[in-house]
């Protein structure tokens, strides 16, 4: 690996932010798993949790969608949803749902500041109903067209951009958040990898 090379890596993995992560629970399309991963990996989001409670758990992702981003995160994947909360408990203050109900904020109105996990679920149901009563609370991502929903990737792409303008304003990517041991660890899985 080149000097410059190297660089860029640590440059990539001093902007990883440990207090945000997006769980996304029976989506089936490959592609836009990728998508999001894509995503993630733009606004510095190292950990993804795929939950498959009503498939079987994907064997790979659709690398055109992604443009290579799965090889830059850690996907941690669970076929209980149980297991998964439970872990996600132990990273994360809150865990937020995707979905339309009375209860929901308005995604303008959260504090992503603060340490969260956001769970999207699939394309045709949403968040399972056991997922939302094991979470802290609901958000909407408000519209004014006719279809109340926007393709998982999409919604996704909009939720953490905002994350991105709070945490960039409040001064989270100007220091390294992953510990010296967990950078020490992609630096060396990174290294063999091809772009």
């Amino acid at each position: 690996m080149t000097p410059e090379r190297k660089q860029r890596l640590l440059s990539v993995l001093n902007k990883r932010q440990t207090n945000i992560t997006v769980v996304l629970e029976n989506v089936f399309d490959p592609h836009n798993i990728s998508a999001v991963l894509r995503s993630c990996d733009a606004v510095g989001i190292q950990d993804v949790y795929v939950l498959t409670t009503r498939m079987a758990p994907h064997q790979r992702w659709g690398y055109r969608s992604s443009s290579g981003a799965y090889k830059w995160i850690t996907v941690h994947q669970f076929n209980e949803t149980q297991a998964c909360v439970t872990v996600l408990r132990k990273n994360y203050q809150h865990i937020l749902t995707t979905c339309l109900t009375h209860e929901s904020v308005n995604l303008y109105e959260i504090d992503f500041t603060q340490s969260l996990a956001l769970v999207f679920g699939n394309e045709k149901d949403g968040v399972s109903s056991e997922m939302k009563n094991l979470c802290d609370g609901n958000f909407l991502i408000p519209q004014v067209g006719m279809i109340k929903s926007l393709n998982i990737s999409v919604a996704c792409g909009v939720t953490l951009y905002e994350a991105y303008r709070q945490k960039q304003m409040a001064g989270h990517y100007s220091e390294s958040k992953l510990p010296i041991q967990q950078i020490d660890m992609l630096l060396n899985n990174w290294g063999y990898q091809d772009e």
